[in-house]
């Protein structure tokens, strides 16, 4: 029961992160036909995208097993992410875990129920535009941030605990 209790609060940062995903990309869904670029700033659009592949639209084209298989993917990250949440994180870990915990199952969601991932978020330089991208991936890199942020600290401290070359 005691490992369930310490992953509640990460759990419900990962349910927040899923709502918020859900929210936002049921919004573009409803109000934005596929297609529809609203021009917020020189180098910053709202459109309507959906992406079938992964990242960058990795696999966009495969012809229709990748669904299936980034689902499982999900599904297995999550799994996993919510089994290590209830052992003893270190915080910022278990902030990372949860943000890739909720991303991974906010776009999971999509693909299994749309077919593909709802994209809105383009971030361009004159015409070249960096790939859309949604909640759910911001989420996923800020959790991968988290993750190499904990990796770098707790390796500074373990080199900082260790005595100086040279000394006995």
């Amino acid at each position: 029961m005691e490992r369930i209790t310490r992953a509640m609060p990460w759990w419900l940062l990962a349910i927040a992160v899923i709502l918020m995903d859900f929210l936002t990309k049921a919004f573009v869904r409803a109000e934005w036909p596929l297609g529809t670029v609203i021009e917020v700033t020189p180098f910053f659009n709202f459109v309507s995208a959906r992406n079938p592949g992964a990242a960058f639209s990795f696999l966009a084209d495969a012809g229709g097993w990748q669904r299936h298989f980034f689902v499982l993917l999900a599904a297995v990250v999550g799994v996993i992410l919510s089994w290590m949440l209830t052992s003893a994180q270190r915080r910022l870990n278990a902030v990372g875990f949860s943000l890739i915990l909720g991303g991974a199952l906010g776009n999971g969601y999509d693909r299994l129920v749309h077919g593909a991932v709802t994209d809105f978020l383009d971030f361009h330089v004159k015409s070249w535009h960096w790939p859309a991208f949604n909640v759910a991936d911001i989420s996923i890199c800020l959790g991968a941030i988290a993750i190499v942020l904990a990796s770098i600290s707790a390796g500074q401290a373990q080199h900082g605990a260790a005595s100086p070359p040279g000394t006995p």
